[in-house]
This record gives structure tokens, sequence and C-alpha cells, in this order.
């Protein structure tokens, strides 16, 4: 049987279907920073209660602390259940396909497993790659920001669908080698597969998305070209210790998928934020350089990832002053961590010079410990051109609908525009 905490002590269970969690998330935190840590909580399609780490040095104590693991199936007996497959076979997801999303997947992965994994994505995806990349990123921003204006209808264009979205999905579809043509099929399937796991849809984008991974792989080995793919093949075919085919496959989906979705809300979320500061875009607007910093204040603030994945206790421990029992199911609140008062005073106030000059990042909007977000450094390179070239592009972008019209996807943890119908100007 799997273990479960003694919740008594922190009082009733928290929802996390709460409609707070997107009209007023920060406002949910401040309550979950009040409660005896860790905060017992529901989640959709979890029997057993989930327990909530909001406070930041139990974020980051959790975060690297290796007793938490991923998988379950990484603890000793094998009993514990693996809520997050549970879910995902309860839309729709076949257990062939589960291979791909989640027993091969690097993101799923502990130990040696993950460490072996990260080694070969980390060869491939280099600081030195990223940072070539940038003339690219400014190029590419660019010329959608000029495209902006044939996409709008009486000076007003969804930033979304028109710029969020197509800036991420065109660089890393650049980088890993997917052709131009085959983009916008894996933006439709990057999409689909979300709305699956919000609403509960049958999760069929994952058959093409195999499919077509599998063939760019199999070009690849054709025909080499300068791209991630073919520095994975590499690695895959001249390495001793091997990735397996199912462990290629996972990794190029990984890449391709999260390494846009979340990267889009992020510049949705930081543009309607500097839209809600006009002081603090006008710092921007005078000081280009400030880029870096209002992008790491930005994802502290308005990050699109308020939790991790889920963590499973291995053993009955003691971290950060709370006690877990084994096989107890974590959740790690990241939203919660970058607005704790002991570490960031006044957590609510945007204050794009916060962070200090530099690479130092003290928010954990791009988690913490050994599963820190690879693409952390292009998704932060993307959104410091994002918001600096917007606003010169634009200095009299102005949001065109008002606040209680703008949706949010209905996912816990997750903080998600719809759409962001702006005015040009």
């Amino acid at each position: 049987m799997t273990a479960t905490a003694d919740t008594g002590a922190s009082g009733a269970a928290v929802d996390l279907t709460d409609p707070r969690l997107q009209s007023d998330p920060h406002g949910f935190f401040a309550e979950l920073h009040r409660r005896e840590q860790p905060v017992p909580a529901s989640f959709p399609g979890v029997e057993q209660p989930v327990l909530l780490v909001s406070r930041y040095e139990g974020v980051r104590a959790v975060l690297s602390d290796r007793r938490f693991v991923n998988n379950p199936a990484s603890i000793a007996g094998g009993d514990v259940q693996n809520v997050r497959v549970k879910r995902l076979m309860d839309l729709g997801l076949s257990r062939e396909q589960a291979r791909y999303l989640v027993d091969a997947s690097i993101l799923d992965m502990d130990g040696d497993d993950h460490t072996r994994m990260r080694k070969h994505v980390s060869r491939a995806f280099t600081v030195k790659r990223v940072n070539a990349l940038r003339p690219r990123v400014e190029e590419i921003t660019d010329r959608l920001l000029a495209e902006l204006a044939d996409h709008a209808e009486d000076g007003v264009v969804d930033l979304s669908e028109h710029f969020a979205y197509p800036l991420p999905i065109t660089v890393i579809c650049e980088l890993v080698g997917v052709p131009e043509e085959q983009r916008m099929q894996w933006r439709d399937w990057g999409r689909r597969l979300i709305q699956s796991a919000i609403t509960g849809g049958q999760m069929d984008a994952m058959e093409g998305l195999v499919a077509h991974t599998r063939a760019l792989i199999e070009e690849r080995r054709r025909t080499p070209a300068d791209d991630l793919i073919t520095a994975l093949i590499r690695t895959h075919e001249e390495d001793g210790d091997r990735l397996s085919d199912i462990e290629l496959v996972s990794i190029v989906l990984t890449l391709i998928l999260a390494g846009h979705e979340t990267t889009a809300h992020l510049i949705a979320n930081g543009t309607l934020a500097l839209l809600d500061h006009p002081d603090q875009l006008r710092l921007l607007k005078e000081d280009p350089e400030l880029g870096p910093r209002a992008t790491h204040e930005l994802m502290r603030r308005h990050g699109p990832v308020q939790g991790t994945r889920m963590r499973y206790a291995s053993e009955d421990m003691e971290v950060g002053g709370m006690r877990f029992r084994r096989g107890d199911v974590v959740f790690a609140v990241l939203g919660g961590a970058n607005t704790d008062p002991d570490v960031f005073p006044e957590p609510d106030r945007l204050d794009l010079a916060r962070e200090p000059a530099g690479r130092r990042e003290s928010h954990v909007g791009f988690g913490h410990g050994i599963h820190y977000c690879l693409g952390a450094a292009l998704a932060r390179q993307e959104g410091e051109v994002a918001f600096t070239r917007l606003f010169e592009r634009y200095p009299d972008l102005s949001l065109a609908v008002g606040h209680e019209e703008l949706e949010r996807e209905p996912f816990p943890l997750f903080w998600r525009l719809k759409a962001l119908p702006v005015r040009l100007g």
C-alpha cells in the first residue's frame, strides 16, 4: 500500500481546481504560505491527497533532495502507483505511447538514468549553440513583428497566436531540425496534446508526434545536417553509453514540445504584465540593456509553470523541517516560492531591476536541482529579445480588451492565457 501523509495538522485539503488559481494565483499562494507545510490538496484524477510545498526554502529543499523521485518505479518494492501515468491512461494514452511520453522521458527519469540522458542532451544542447542562435532569434522576432499588421483587424491582433507562439516554435524547430513546412503541424499536435490534458479529451495527437519524430530521425540518418537531431544520432551511435531508439524519440519530442509551449506563455504573460505596469515598461523602453533582468523578474512574477511535476517520497523522511512518508505525492509550488515574502520583499510588486545584473538567478521559475530546465538559457534569450524588440517596434502597444475578458486555461498550477488581443498603435 502507498503511504499517505498525516494531513490533520495542516487542516482541510486545498482544491487545486479552485478558480482563484487562475484569477488570483498570488493571493492563493499567500494563503498557502500561512498554512503548516506541507499542505494537503486534491488534484483531478488523483485519488490520494497530494502535498503542496510553497515556501521558498522548502521548495528548494524538496527539489534538491534525490530521495524525491519523479518516477515511482524508482522506489524499491514497486508498490507505489504512478498517478500521472494513470491519469494519462484515463485520458486515452496507450501503453505504447506512454513509453515515449513517460517511461523514456528525461523529465520522468531519476538517478543514474537521468544523469545519463542529461549528459547526452547537454552535449548537443550547449550554451555555445544557444548563444550562436541569438542573431537568428532576433531575425525571426523582427520578421514576426513586421507581419503583425498583416494579421490585425482594425489595428487589433492576437499576440499569442501571431507572435508569442510562432517565435519559440520556429526557433526550437530550427535548432532541432524540423523542416519549415512541418512546423505548423508540430504546433497543432502540441496544442491538441495540451488541450487533451486540460479538457480530458483523447490524446490522439501522440500517434502523429511519434510517427513524425521517427521519420525525422530516419531522414537525418540518411542526410545529416547541422541540427540537434543529427548531433543526438551521432551521440546515440558513437557513445558506448548509448541512447535507446525510444529514448532518442522521447528526447526530440520533449525538446520541441517543452521548448515552445512554456516560452510562448512566458512571452504572453510577460507582455500583459508590462502593459499593466507602465512605470516598469518605461524603464525597459529607456534601457533595453535591462532585458535580461526584466526577463528574470517576469519569470518570477508571471511564469507559466507554477508547480513542478509530481514528486514521490522514496522513503520516510524529514526535509526542511517537513515530514514525509514513503509514497507521498508532492508538488513543489514554484509560484509560491517565487512570491515568498521572506525571500522577495514586496513579492507582488513587479520590479524589473530586482534581479542583480549578470547570470545569477534567485527565482525558481525554471526549477531547481537535477531537473533544472535544460532549455532555460534559450527561453531567457527568447524572452529578452521578444520583450525589447516588441516595444521598440510598437511603443504604443496596448491591451485591446478589458481584463475581465481575458481567459486562462483551467489547468492546475499552470498560468496560460487563451489569447492576448492587443492594439498595435
